[in-house]
C-alpha cells in the first residue's frame, strides 16, 4: 500500500489510525514518501499516549483528529506535529463538544504555530450546527507538506 502511494505523487495520502503502538512499531519499515501523512485520532486525555506514539514516526506530516472531541485537551504535546483536526460527535446519540475545549486547542496551536482545521460542532442535525467557532471557519493547512 506505501509503494502505491509513493507512486501516486499527484496524490496526498492522509492515514489515521487509533492503534498508534502498532504505528509505531512498523513505522521504520514503512516507505514515507511527502505525500503519505500520518495522524492519530484523539478524542479525549485518556488517549494522550497516541500523540508520544505518533512523534516517533518518520512521516513528512504528522497530524492529530481530535474528533471526535470529547472532553477537553490541554498540554497537547505537540512538538512535532504538524497540523490538528478538531470536530464533534455527529448523528443519533452524539455527545456535545464544549466551545472551550476547541478554544483551548486553537490557543495551542497558535502558541506551537501549528495550523487548526475545525471541521464541524456535530450534533444529531451536523448541518444545523455549522464550523463556524467564534464567527470565523479554520480551514488551515500545513504548507508545502509541513508548517515547521
Amino acid at each position: 500500500m506505501f509503494a502505491t502511494m509513493r507512486d501516486c505523487p499527484q496524490h496526498t495520502f492522509q492515514i489515521l489510525t487509533k492503534r498508534s503502538a502498532r504505528l509505531r512499531d512498523l513505522a521504520q519499515y514503512l516507505d514515507w514518501a511527502p505525500n503519505i501523512w500520518m495522524g492519530v485520532s484523539v478524542e479525549n486525555r485518556r488517549v494522550i499516549q497516541r500523540i508520544h506514539d505518533l512523534q516517533t514516526v518518520p512521516a513528512y506530516v504528522r497530524f492529530l483528529s481530535c474528533e471526535p472531541l470529547l472532553g477537553p485537551l490541554d498540554d497537547l504535546p505537540l512538538d512535532g506535529i504538524h497540523w490538528v483536526i478538531v470536530g464533534g460527535e455527529s448523528g443519533p446519540g452524539a455527545r456535545p463538544m464544549q466551545a472551550d475545549w476547541v478554544r483551548a486547542i486553537l490557543e495551542q496551536c497558535r502558541r506551537a504555530h501549528v495550523p487548526f482545521f475545525f471541521k464541524q460542532w456535530g450534533g444529531v442535525r451536523k448541518d444545523l450546527t455549522g464550523r463556524e467557532l467564534d464567527g470565523c471557519t479554520y480551514d488551515e493547512m500545513p504548507l508545502n507538506g509541513r508548517q515547521h
